[in-house]
């Protein structure tokens, strides 16, 4: 249910409906979403995505960095008031360093203009994409980047 135009949206009350709507959510450790500005930022626990060397499970963390893209995608449209249907269209991670303890996950747009090029898709022809990355940080190491193309769907 999409909110009045540029309110913005209860991470809490978003967080719950995710675990309803996606149930493997309530899996991945997510204990904090908070946003500033166009970033998304998580807080995840290391404990239910070990691997079988206790360091964080590569499959876990992927699906993490596509989950949160999508979820960016999603609360930027219900701030302006949009119901659609959103995809991911590709992405890839690379892996840069052991995950070895709680973690933060944070998603930004590729470029400062996605947001308003995304916008103006939709205005013009009922659809768009945009481009995200996802910074996975154990302290202040980067241990994982990666970067998603999204799609808006057109209304049905």
């Amino acid at each position: 249910m999409p909110l009045p135009k540029d309110q913005p949206e209860n991470l809490a009350v978003f967080q719950q409906w995710l675990s309803d709507a996606i149930p493997m959510v309530g899996a991945l450790g997510i204990s904090k979403m908070t946003r500033q500005g166009d970033s998304l930022a998580w807080q995840l626990a290391l404990e239910p995505n070990l691997n079988d060397k206790g360091t964080g499970f590569g499959g876990a963390l992927t699906a993490q960095t596509t989950l949160q893209g999508w979820c960016w995608v999603t609360l930027w449209l219900r701030e302006r008031g949009i119901a659609r249907d959103v995809v991911v269209a590709e992405a890839s991670q690379r892996f840069l360093a052991p995950v070895t303890s709680d973690y933060r996950l944070i998603c930004t747009p590729a470029v400062p203009e996605g947001p308003t090029q995304l916008a103006n898709k939709l205005a013009e022809r009922g659809k768009g994409r945009i481009a995200l990355t996802q910074q996975l940080y154990c302290g202040e190491t980067l241990c994982l980047e990666a970067n998603g193309s999204y799609a808006v769907l057109s209304e049905r």
